[in-house]
C-alpha cells in the first residue's frame, strides 16, 4: 500500500458529511496569499509544505523555496501547509467546495473528478511542455494520463507507484521458503501462506484488508492481477461479477478457511495490517515499495525484514498491477505567467533528478528511506529514470537489493477505476463476508456488490 492511499482510503468516510458548512474550514488560502502577476514579477501559493511535524522535510521545502527564488528573482512562492503532506481529506474537500485552494494545489489521483466537478481547475495543456518541465517527455504517459480529461492536461503527475508482493524475510527463512525466489502466482502464495501460517505463534501466511475502503481498494488490485477490471470499457457498469472477481474471493476464502493461513484476526485497515507487519505477525501483503517506509518509521519494524516481488498473477506475471499516486492541479484563473511559474516550481522540486524529492545526498543523512523504487515517475531507459536511478543506488541507506526482483520485473499500470472510493466501500462488504464468515456466498457477495455498483453509476454519484 502507499501511504498516500491512506488519505484516500479515509476520504470518503469522512467526506461524506461534510457539505457546504465546512467550506469556511480551509487553512491558508490563495485568496489571502496575495497571488498576482504584475510589473514582470509573479507570486503563487502552493500547498503541501510540509508542517512542525517534519522538521527535516520543512527544513529541505524551505531551502528548496529559497535557492529557487534565488534561481528566479522574478518568481516569489508563497508556501501553505496543510497537514502532514495533505493528507487531510475533509480540509480538501472544503478547500475545493470554497474555492479557496491555492493557485497550485495538490491532489490525489482518485480526487481528479472531485476537482474536474468542481470546475475550479485550468486546463495546462499549452503550457504542459519540455519548455517549461525539462523532464516532461521523460515522464510516464500513463501518469500523465490519469490527469487527463477529454484529451486536456489538468495536472502534473509528481508521484506514482504501482504495487507488488512485500515479504518477510526472516519469516520465509524460518518456513524453508527460498528468500530469493517468491512467489510468482496465487497459487505460490497460498502454498506459502501455508507454511508461514505452520510457524505458529499467531503468525498469518498471508493478510489482506476489509474494512475503511482498503478491502475493496485491496480486491481491485488482485482483480487486475487477473487480468480483470473492476468497471466496463465505458465505466457505466460494474465489471467484476464473473469468473475472475470471484476467483479473487474464493481464493481469500480457501486461504482463510480451508488453510487458516490468514489468522482470524480480520476487518483490518490500513494501520491494522502494518502494525501486525511491523511485528513480524504476517508473512506476506500486497502494496506498494513505501508500504515498507510505514513498517519501520510508524510502526518499528525493520527494513531488512521485508522484500519485494511483482505482483503475482494466475499462471504467471500478474497481467496488471493497480497503481496511483498524486499531482498538481492549477487553479482556474491564474495569468499564463502564474501557470508557467508554477511548472518551473514543480520541475524544480518535483521533477527534475538531484533536486527536490530527488535530493538524494541531503536525504541520507538525514535518515529519510533512499533506495525505493519510488516514486515511479520516470519512464524506464529514459535519461531521467536513468539518472534518478543512478543517485538512488549511490545513496541508498537501507537494503534496496531487497526491492530489485519489483524493479526488474515491470508489470503493466492500470489506474484505479472511476468513483473508485465509492466503490471501493461496496467491495468492502464482500471482502470481509470471506474473511469473517465461513459459510459467505461468493456468487451472492458479488451479485449484490454488482447491484449496488451499477446503481451508483447509474446516479452519477
Amino acid at each position: 500500500m502507499s501511504v498516500p492511499q491512506y488519505r484516500k482510503a479515509v476520504a470518503a468516510a469522512l467526506a461524506a458529511g461534510l457539505g457546504l458548512s465546512l467550506a469556511a474550514c480551509s487553512t491558508k488560502s490563495s485568496d489571502d496569499s496575495g497571488s498576482k502577476s504584475a510589473g514582470g514579477k509573479v507570486t503563487i501559493s502552493v500547498d503541501c509544505q510540509p508542517d512542525n511535524s517534519q522538521k527535516d522535510l520543512q527544513k529541505d521545502w524551505n531551502d528548496d523555496v529559497a535557492a529557487f527564488q534565488a534561481q528566479n528573482p522574478n518568481i516569489t512562492i508563497k508556501s501553505v501547509s496543510v497537514g502532514q503532506q495533505c493528507d487531510n481529506p475533509p480540509d480538501f474537500t472544503a478547500r475545493l467546495t470554497g474555492g479557496t485552494e491555492t493557485d497550485v494545489f495538490y491532489a490525489y489521483m482518485t480526487d481528479v473528478q472531485q476537482v474536474l466537478d468542481s470546475g475550479q481547475a485550468m486546463d495546462i495543456s499549452q503550457y504542459a511542455t519540455k519548455d517549461n518541465i525539462p523532464t516532461w517527455d521523460d515522464i510516464d504517459p500513463q501518469a500523465k494520463a490519469i490527469f487527463q480529461d477529454g484529451g486536456k492536461q489538468y495536472a502534473i503527475p509528481t508521484k506514482n507507484y504501482s504495487m507488488g508482493l512485500l515479504y518477510n524475510k526472516t519469516l520465509f527463512a524460518k518456513a524453508g521458503l527460498d528468500v530469493s525466489n517468491p512467489p510468482k502466482t496465487w497459487a505460490d502464495v497460498r502454498a506459502a501462506a501455508k507454511k508461514i501460517s505452520a510457524l505458529g505463534g499467531g503468525v498469518a501466511g498471508y493478510g489482506d484488508y476489509s474494512a475503511g475502503n482498503t478491502g475493496g481498494w485491496h480486491y481491485a488490485a488482485e482483480l487486475y492481477s487477473l487480468g480483470g477490471q473492476m468497471l466496463s470499457d465505458d465505466s457505466k457498469k460494474a465489471d467484476f461479477n464473473n469468473p475472475m472477481g470471484k476467483q479473487v474471493l474464493q481464493n481469500l476464502k480457501d486461504m482463510r478457511f480451508t488453510d487458516n493461513s490468514m489468522g482470524t484476526r480480520q476487518l483490518l485497515q490500513w494501520p491494522d495490517l502494518l502494525t501486525l507487519a511491523a511485528s513480524n505477525k504476517v508473512g506476506m501483503l500486497i502494496g506498494a515499495p513505501d508500504v515498507t517506509t510505514a513498517i519501520v518509521t510508524q510502526f518499528k519494524g525493520k527494513y531488512e525484514d521485508w522484500a519485494m516481488g511483482p505482483m503475482p498473477g494466475q499462471d504467471g506475471p500478474a497481467k496488471a498491477a493497480l497503481g496511483g499516486g498524486e499531482g498538481y492541479f492549477f487553479k482556474k484563473g491564474l495569468t499564463p505567467d502564474q501557470v508557467k511559474a508554477g511548472l518551473k516550481w514543480l520541475a524544480f522540486e518535483k521533477l527534475t533528478p538531484g533536486k527536490g524529492q530527488f535530493d538524494y545526498p541531503r536525504a541520507k543523512p538525514q535518515n529519510q528511506p533512499v533506495g525505493l523504487p519510488e516514486p515511479q515517475l520516470f519512464t524506464n531507459g529514459s535519461p531521467a529514470a536513468t539518472q534518478e536511478q543512478s543517485d538512488r543506488k549511490a545513496n541508498a541507506n537501507l537494503p534496496a537489493e531487497n526491492f530489485a526482483l519489483f524493479e526488474q520485473n515491470p508489470v503493466p499500470i492500470k489506474v484505479e477505476p472511476k468513483n473508485a472510493q465509492a466503490i471501493y466501500a461496496v467491495l468492502d462488504s464482500a471482502m470481509s463476508g470471506v474473511l469473517t464468515k465461513q459459510n459467505a456466498s461468493v456468487d451472492q457477495l458479488l451479485s449484490t456488490a454488482e447491484t449496488k455498483v451499477n446503481s451508483l453509476m447509474a446516479s452519477g454519484s
